[in-house]
């Protein structure tokens, strides 16, 4: 579903606005200068938008209750102006007109929390031309002190605040684009904030984000670096310093295709398997306890193999994780079954070749032998193939079945809870995706399609809405969106509801990224050389 907004929508911040415990949605609309308000029906719907004025050409937006009157209030950079607009809010759904503080040149990101130990929200900015930060402390009346600059790296963007010298006193770290560095800045827990501490990144840090990423309760620092495609992790030290970066590369001309996760060694720490298209092999690399991550080690999987997907399972029954890759050069499929060790034996290739290059593979138990099965889906063909797998890891002869033309990404799950594996396929050509519902002995039901965006390319099955049925989330490549379609339990989907996403979404994973118990989704775009949660 599409809402109507204004001009250029950019920033966008979700709570409850008008206390019916339905949450609600805010934009900011950089070539209209205003902000649009998008009230929640609770049902995933949501009323036309209320329009505000803004300064001129806002950019991002924050939530908070800046008067302390439990109602929510909003923040805005307007990033021609050079200030910021707190419009106070009336617990209704409406707004008081804006009220603006000037702040750098050209403010970007704005963060709000308490720096100063008041229990008053303050308001912290950065300045993307004159390289500061701006922190202006609230009074808790809904009024703001004037701006207290500070000087970063060249090019503020990103911005983030955490504890990282645990002295309870939050602390700012923003990315430094035009350095190629990120900033810490130790608060003095009085609302002022020591120099920044630099720290080196990849080319052109902009998001960052702040969680423990090793399980040593201290937080670490992730940061995208936007020009070379890389995500930097930086990990904390007791005393607010951070290890250097640690960054996941590609090896030369790799042209990466496809990532997953799982542990190839057995000892509990998750390890990293890409499938690189362009240099025709695997690429693993092992973590330690510390956060870090082994060398890269390659796995070939034959000359012009280009390999595209790759799916992980127990293959053989011996306890190990393996791993079935589809190559869509040489039109064919491979296992490498893990030694357990975090190595694996030499490639086997399916004995015949597929009439297809393959696109998409994946996994499960479709007939309950406690075997797993491969499905896999074809470029410029409109079949699916099921191959029986035996427990040496060997393929009996596939099975087929009909799909519309072009199917790109294949996933499973159970759509009628019957306790049976079914799966579902993207299709290209007609824009939709296919489910297929499973008997429980290998063999499924015909096709039930469901509309899709524009080139629909990569989709996965989550519980969305929490309630406890298989849901859809499908990339639409040509359309710069994602759709999402609700499971009804019993097989049947809802009509798509769609969500913006980058230049040319090609890729879908989801996982609990802020530990809520909540799915969340992450999307790689391929245009825009970052990725979308």
């Amino acid at each position: 579903m599409t809402y109507s907004t204004g001009a250029y929508p950019y920033g966008l911040a979700v709570s409850d606005f008008n206390n019916d415990t339905r949450l609600d949605i805010i934009v900011a609309n950089y070539y209209d200068n205003t902000v649009s308000v998008l009230l929640g029906y609770g049902n995933g719907s949501f009323a036309n938008r209320m329009a505000y004025s803004a300064g001129i050409t806002p950019f991002y937006v924050a939530v908070g209750d800046f008067n302390n009157d439990t109602l929510f209030d909003i923040v805005v950079t307007n990033t021609d102006s050079n200030t910021v607009s707190v419009l106070l809010g009336y617990g209704n759904g409406s707004f008081a007109n804006r009220v603006a503080y000037s702040t750098g040149t050209y403010p970007v990101f704005v963060v709000v929390a308490d720096f100063n130990n008041d229990t008053n929200l303050d308001i912290i900015i950065t300045n993307g031309e004159d390289n500061t930060i701006s922190v202006l402390l609230g009074y808790g009346d809904g009024s703001f002190a004037m701006q207290t600059t500070y000087s970063t790296g060249d090019g503020p963007n990103g911005l983030a605040v955490g504890d990282f010298n645990n002295d309870t006193r939050l602390d700012i770290v923003v990315s430094n684009s035009g350095n190629n560095t990120i900033g810490v800045f130790l608060g003095y827990g009085n609302g002022s904030f020591a120099s920044q501490n630099t720290y080196s990144t990849s080319t052109y840090p902009f998001g960052l984000a702040v969680n423990d990423f090793n399980n040593d309760t201290r937080p670490d620092i992730v940061v995208t670096n936007s020009i070379n495609g890389t995500v930097s992790i930086l990990l904390r030290y007791d005393r607010g310093a951070m290890k250097n970066e640690i960054t996941f590369t590609p090896s030369a001309g790799a042209h990466l295709a496809c990532v997953a996760i799982s542990d190839f060694n057995g000892d509990s720490l998750l390890d990293i398997i890409v499938a690189n298209y362009g240099s025709n092999n695997l690429g693993v690399s092992l973590e330690y306890e510390n956060g870090t991550f082994g060398n890269e080690m390659i796995f070939s999987t034959g000359l012009k193999s280009h390999p595209y997907s790759i799916t992980i399972n127990d293959f053989n029954k011996d306890g190990q994780v393996d791993i079935a890759v589809a190559n869509h050069g040489t039109k064919s499929l491979s296992t490498f079954l893990g030694k357990g060790n975090g190595t694996f034996e030499s490639q086997t290739n399916y004995s015949t070749s597929f009439d297809f290059a393959p696109l998409a593979v994946g996994v499960g138990d479709f007939n309950s032998d406690g075997h797993s099965e491969i499905v896999v889906a074809y470029d410029d063909t409109d079949n699916l193939d099921v191959f029986i797998i035996y427990d040496i890891g060997d393929f009996s002869r596939r099975t087929t079945y009909s799909t519309d033309p072009w199917p790109t990404s294949v996933a499973l799950g159970d759509f009628n809870n019957d306790t049976r594996l079914d799966f579902v396929v993207t299709t290209e050509y007609y824009e939709n995706v296919a489910v297929y519902l499973g008997y429980g002995n290998g063999s499924f039901a015909n096709q039930m399609t469901y509309l899709a965006g524009n080139y629909p390319t990569s989709v996965a099955v989550g519980d969305f809405n929490n309630d406890a049925r298989s849901d859809l989330v499908i990339t639409n490549y040509l359309d710069n969106t994602v759709s999402v379609l609700l499971g009804y339990g019993n097989g049947s989907f809802a009509t798509q509801k769609t969500f913006s996403a980058g230049y040319y979404p090609s890729f879908v994973a989801i996982g609990d990224f802020n530990n809520d118990s909540r799915l969340d989704i992450v999307v790689a775009n391929l245009d825009s050389s970052n990725s979308t949660c």
